[in-house]
């Protein structure tokens, strides 16, 4: 998107405005409105916003244990002695675990595996956080894995791979209740139909 020439505006606004026009959901006109908004910040309160888009770059990792996205390795929900170190809930994305730890129905261990399997998309099982799945599941003390990837055919061709290839036998699999809606995800499920569904999980037969 070029609105240089069309709205004479300046090349350094038009070049946030292209920048911004790349983040998902953000089409040309929601662009130009955040551009023009950030313009009338004062320069103290976008140099914090400069400084965080930099902070995340450079200090979010991966969490060697669970996968998710931190800043501290491990991360504070994997040190957590609190939290019950026999579950381990499986979902697709950092965000899942923002809505699950938002709806407060968990108290388990986590494992982001970073998508899930679309064959059509080129991505299969070796480009997941599936293998460093199974070798915790070897290595832990965990009696039961929540498979909760999304409602959709990528998300249960993800969780019949895991549940069909895991080799600990004595593990109990789970997977969330059908309150769910077909097709959806979680990080948009509220938090009365995240602990429905957690409650009503039900076990994967083989």
């Amino acid at each position: 998107m070029n609105l240089n020439n069309a709205t004479n505006v300046s090349d350094s606004l038009n070049s946030l405005i292209e920048e911004l026009s790349k983040l998902p959901g953000i089409g040309p006109k929601t662009a130009q409105r955040l551009a023009y908004y950030i313009v009338r910040q004062t320069e103290r309160e976008n140099i914090q916003l400069a400084e965080a888009i930099s902070s995340v770059s450079t200090k979010i990792i991966y969490c060697d244990k669970c996968q998710n996205l931190s800043d501290y390795n491990p991360c504070i929900i994997c040190t957590n002695p609190n939290r019950n170190i026999s579950q381990i809930c499986v979902v697709e994305d950092p965000m899942d675990v923002v809505a699950i730890e938002k709806s407060n129905c968990f108290k388990g261990l986590y494992h982001v595996l970073h998508g899930s399997i679309s064959p059509l998309n080129g991505i299969g099982p070796d480009q997941l956080r599936i293998k460093q799945l199974f070798q915790r599941l070897e290595k832990e003390d965990i009696s039961e894995m929540i498979i909760a990837t999304n409602p959709t055919l990528q998300g249960e061709a993800t969780a019949l791979y895991i549940s069909n290839n895991n080799t600990k036998s004595d593990l109990v699999i789970t997977h969330l209740a059908r309150g769910l809606p077909i097709g959806g995800s979680l990080e948009y499920s509220d938090d009365i139909t995240l602990s429905r569904a957690f409650q009503g999980r039900q076990q994967i037969s083989e």
